[in-house]
């Protein structure tokens, strides 16, 4: 008996330690596992579908902000950045890595902010939809963040990249903006 607890134990474990660590900040983003299932988009933001999506022409109807991470790239000091394998994406949006995690510095924070209002042309009521890949934290937290920065028209792409491709739908190389 006492094997099948200590077995018990050893299988829980990291599950209790998953549990015990914080997913939120106290600004109420998501700030640790970002891939999981996700209940509902950001408090005012709404949910747009893949059919809906595709009938919108990016940069002319909707400002897309693609917050897909980089994985295995590098930037170089004038922050451009180099990838390991191409990124898929949808369009032509604008790639923004490391801007929809939970906690950003300031900078950080600053340059995303800049960088829409550059894009919207200082428009707030200009449509955006942020996406990122299937069950992603990361573009619910941008929509969000966007939603902050009193944008009226947030919309968030829960199915992402992969939802597109899933719909048949093609998808283009991207490449993340320099900082």
């Amino acid at each position: 008996m006492w094997k099948i607890a200590a077995l018990a134990s050893l299988l829980l474990a990291p599950l209790m330690a998953q549990a015990e660590e914080a997913l939120f900040d106290a600004q109420g983003y998501c700030v640790a596992h970002y891939r999981g299932t996700i209940p509902a988009p950001p408090e005012s933001v709404r949910r747009i579908s893949v059919q809906d999506l595709a009938r919108l022409r990016p940069d002319a109807d909707v400002l897309l902000v693609n917050v897909l991470p980089v994985e295995g790239g590098h930037r170089d000091e004038d922050g451009t950045w180099h990838l390991a394998s191409p990124r898929l994406s949808l369009g032509v949006p604008t790639a923004c890595p490391r801007r929809a995690r939970g906690a950003l510095s300031p900078q950080v924070s600053r340059w995303f902010a800049r960088r829409v209002a550059r894009l919207t042309r200082g428009d707030k009521t200009r449509p955006i939809v942020t996406f990122c890949l299937a069950d992603c934290w990361m573009s619910w937290n941008a929509a969000r963040r966007l939603r902050a920065l009193g944008y009226r028209d947030v919309r968030w792409f829960a199915e992402g990249a992969d939802g597109r491709r899933d719909a048949g739908l093609p998808l283009a190389a991207a490449s993340p903006e320099p900082d």
